[in-house]
């Protein structure tokens, strides 16, 4: 054992039956959380690496997206959409023999999350939703869909400046510049098939994880919404966060004070919020 205290993570892999593969790993005992990560993040970007929730009893389970940290690209150039995301979900739980378990999703990781427990409301014993931006009907507008095809084409010619300067981290407030540049430098930096990102950043924005937010009404699990406030992040709307806490029926909406860096980049601090939950939720 480490000298912090916590087990090592074991790896994992899951072979799809397409001759992908997914990487994972897990650490802990007890209830399982499956930890979904963001567009162009790795299972590493959900809590930030914190091992706070295996030290309060919880089995943490984490696995890139296809084409993404350590995952195989897709078989096909196309095949990133939420159904496909949701499909490695289930192959990933079956694989590790997790009949029910929580689920925590950080922005596309949340609404892959979200679509997952819509299809399978009896696999799921809790949603931790963080940053979800995804709105219904997977229909953005122009202008939102160039940004993202901007991105891939940096990620296509390898230019990694290009992405980050790209990505909106040169719009934050001065206080927020620096770390966000940083810290979207280092995530893209732990991939080994940028090309397969770029393929992802094309298919999922256009993609469909439920027709709309009416749906959400029918999750009847209990949730905790993790939103951000606008001026650090704006790609994730906090309107967005809050009509989530609002449409669904057993929903908590969890955010930062006004000025303090997001809740949902403090990995110790989210941990926490989410061990707290859990544990009233008795899941």
């Amino acid at each position: 054992m480490p000298a912090g205290g916590h087990p090592e993570p074991i790896p994992f892999r899951v072979e799809r039956s397409t001759g992908l593969t997914l990487a994972g790993d897990a650490a802990g005992d007890g209830p399982p959380l499956v930890l979904l990560h963001g567009l162009t993040a790795t299972r590493r970007n959900v809590v930030q690496g914190s091992r706070h929730l295996v030290s309060r009893g919880r089995r943490l389970i984490g696995y890139d997206a296809r084409g993404h940290g350590e995952s195989f690209p897709a078989p096909e150039s196309d095949a990133y959409a939420y159904s496909d995301l949701a499909s490695d979900l289930t192959a990933v739980l079956d694989e590790l023999d997790l009949d029910r378990v929580a689920l925590a999703g950080s922005s596309m990781g949340a609404a892959t999350a979200m679509r997952f427990a819509l299809a399978h409301p009896s696999r799921v014993t809790a949603l931790i939703q963080i940053t979800p931006a995804y709105a219904g009907g997977g229909r953005l507008g122009a202008e939102a869909l160039a940004h993202w095809d901007r991105l891939a084409a940096a990620l296509d010619a390898a230019d990694l400046d290009a992405f980050v300067d790209a990505s909106g981290a040169n719009d934050l407030p001065e206080r927020w510049r620096e770390p966000a540049r940083l810290a979207t430098r280092q995530r893209l930096e732990r991939h080994r098939h940028l090309d397969a990102v770029a393929r992802a950043l094309r298919v999922v924005p256009r993609s469909e994880a439920f027709e709309d937010f009416a749906q959400l009404a029918t999750v009847d699990v209990p949730v905790l919404v993790v939103g951000s406030r606008d001026g650090p992040d704006p790609g994730h709307p906090l309107a967005v966060a809050a009509e989530y806490a609002e449409r669904l029926p057993n929903a908590d909406l969890a955010v930062e004070d006004e000025g303090d860096t997001p809740l949902a980049w403090q990995g110790a601090r989210l941990s926490r919020a989410i061990g707290d939950f859990l544990d009233r939720a008795q899941v």
